[in-house]
């Protein structure tokens, strides 16, 4: 009796069934097994590049703010440049970076301490 057929039970129009499998489907185009039922989880490299972003825009800025508008001694300057690393360290670890390998945590303190040192001595200089 056509009454007691399920119509969720039948494929819908332009889908690919393999017996009673859909291996595609027309929303997509791929095969249900290539589309990832995943959650995107970040990769160190992303809170490495935020860090880097961070340090390179805070640096300069603080230092203009400083040293050139203000005025203050190189001292306070580079006081302030180490305060702004240390908290930018600390954000990268609180997005996920403190659960990252050795190499990434050791490669974005290099990195901040680099750019601190270019700004310090050019606050020195």
């Amino acid at each position: 009796m056509p009454e007691d057929i399920d119509p969720l039970d039948e494929p819908e129009e332009g889908d690919v069934m393999a017996g009673d499998r859909r291996i595609a489907r027309t929303d997509t185009a791929l095969p249900d097994w290539y589309a990832s039922d995943t959650a995107y989880r970040p990769v160190p490299i992303v809170w490495f590049a935020g860090a880097l972003i961070m340090q390179v825009i805070a640096q300069p800025v603080l230092f203009m703010v400083f040293a050139v508008w203000i005025g203050t001694s190189p001292w306070v300057t580079i006081g302030v440049l180490m305060l702004a690393s240390g908290i930018i360290w600390h954000l990268a670890m609180e997005r996920g970076l403190a659960g990252s390998s050795l190499g990434w945590r050791m490669a974005t303190g290099i990195m901040l301490a680099f750019f601190f040192a270019i700004t310090a001595l050019t606050a020195l200089a």
